[in-house]
């Protein structure tokens, strides 16, 4: 009798909120198929963790690698690694902790696959030493997948060749518009200063390169990036399953990172007319200065709307002076001040009119399907390219100015401007509707997700009858 044991997923994150959130949305479509699925972080990782929704859904069980400091980056008191040194002895250290889960692992349902986010290509290595298939979930968008190919495919020499103080200098590649150096992913400029970014995209390829078919999961969805897509799936065999966010079937369980506010925002944003709030935030590690956060005060108090403005209360953003405008008490009266929200509740709301964004790829994603215009405020990693896609191509925003602190009269203009434009607001809800097909039932994301289930059973039946892997 053929066995129908169900396939067991290794899922493995990178310990940040941006990364296992969308890995805890695509482990529920496998979840909802039968499958078996274990996520994957550092024990750090997880001792920051708040779980909400409910309980796990069944099926989902949660493991730990280490990184090498298993108390967490804050509890070393001398030499703190720079970046660099945290890569490579997560590098070390995980993968000789996430060999020992997997030898430890290796009974029954039997691991049939490793799927691993971006920062973590040595994963792939080592479930190759098992006899393990792996497949890279994308958490950027295909556009940034397709820049970094040709970067180490061809085009590494003409990159290096640009100029930031140039706005003419200008790169062509293949289904993408032109990008100018401003538009470029910071870790691909001249200034930058993070060798390990490079590094682990080289060894990214690198892994890719070996595989005979190589798949590689995207966190977008077909009609955004249609051309991208079909560009790169002459390399790759690549699979849009975005956006990954909390569907109307999904078990709504996620994690946290940070610390709720006691302040009942949602009752606030319900008082609220329609489209009129500007929803103020910049991710889970943008760091924001004093004079920075002065400007949007002062953006605020001219633009004279309602908002919501989250200033982080679990990074070095509150070591400053919380009250940063003299006109403090005149500000509060217009908008609410949070330490934390939950982004994707407030972008739904009806009462959200605009999202001044870092444009990380999560709030880009959820920006477009919640359908809201964006004033976009990029700082570094993907960023720039996000807000250049935003403007230039699916036109649901405006990017501000080249300003080291933006100006409070930029970001007034740059507000005001996506809050009255029609065309713009209509763009925003043109994808919010798309985004919204791609996810239904029989939808291309929805299609797409269940060929990849199909793989994985193949690789579960496979590995169960004939303990062979095939990919």
């Amino acid at each position: 009798m053929e066995s129908r044991q169900p396939p067991h997923i290794l899922l493995v994150a990178y310990p940040l909120q941006s990364h296992m959130n969308p890995a805890l949305q695509f482990a529920d479509y496998f979840l909802n198929s039968g499958a078996h699925v274990t996520l994957v972080t550092t024990v750090a990782g997880a001792k920051r963790m708040k779980k909400s929704g409910g309980g796990a859904p069944s099926g989902l069980s949660f493991a730990t690698i280490s990184d090498g400091y298993d108390e967490g980056l804050n509890s070393v008191t001398s030499d703190k690694p720079t970046t660099d040194d945290y890569m490579l002895n997560f590098r070390r250290r995980g993968s000789e902790t996430l060999s020992d889960l997997i030898a430890a692992g290796a009974g029954i349902p039997p691991y049939s696959c490793v799927v691993y986010t971006i920062l973590l290509p040595w994963v792939a290595n080592v479930a190759r030493r098992h006899n393990l298939p792996s497949v890279l979930l994308w958490l950027q968008n295909a556009a940034l997948l397709s820049i970094y190919y040709h970067y180490f495919n061809g085009y590494g020499d003409i990159i290096h060749q640009c100029d930031e103080n140039d706005p003419q200098w200008c790169l062509k590649l293949p289904s993408l518009p032109p990008l100018y150096a401003r538009d470029l992913p910071s870790f691909l400029t001249p200034s930058n200063t993070y060798t390990f970014a490079e590094v682990s995209l080289k060894e990214q390829f690198e892994v890719l390169g070996e595989s005979q078919h190589p798949i590689i999961l995207v966190n977008t969805f077909d009609s955004l990036e249609h051309e991208i897509i079909e560009s790169l799936n002459s390399q790759f065999k690549v699979l849009a399953v975005g956006p990954l966010l909390p569907r109307e079937n999904s078990s709504g369980f996620t994690v946290e990172m940070f610390s709720r506010p006691e302040e009942d925002y949602v009752a606030w944003m319900d008082k609220q007319p329609n489209n009129s709030v500007v929803y103020v935030s910049f991710g889970g590690i943008s760091v924001i200065s004093k004079e920075q956060k002065e400007e949007i005060a002062a953006a605020l108090l001219e633009c004279r709307r309602p908002f919501l403005w989250v200033i982080r209360k679990d990074s070095d953003e509150d070591k400053d002076d919380e009250k940063v405008t003299s006109e403090w008490e005149e500000l509060v009266k217009m908008g609410m001040i949070v330490s934390w929200c939950s982004q994707f509740e407030v972008l739904s709301h009806r009462a959200t009119g605009c999202f001044v964004t870092h444009c990380g790829w999560n709030s880009t994603l959820e920006s477009l399907s919640a359908g809201v215009p964006v004033v976009a405020v990029p700082q570094w990693t993907d960023q720039p390219t996000n807000a250049k896609m935003l403007e230039s191509v699916w036109g649901t925003g405006v990017r501000i100015a080249d300003e080291k602190v933006v100006s409070r009269n930029e970001l007034t203009r740059c507000v005001e401007t996506v809050m009255e434009s029609e065309k713009v607001r209509a763009d925003a809800m043109r994808w919010h509707e798309l985004a919204s097909e791609a996810i239904k039932d029989g939808g291309s994301s929805d299609l797409n997700i269940q060929v990849f289930v199909d793989e994985v059973w193949k690789m579960s039946k496979t590995r169960f009858n004939a303990g062979q892997e095939e990919l």
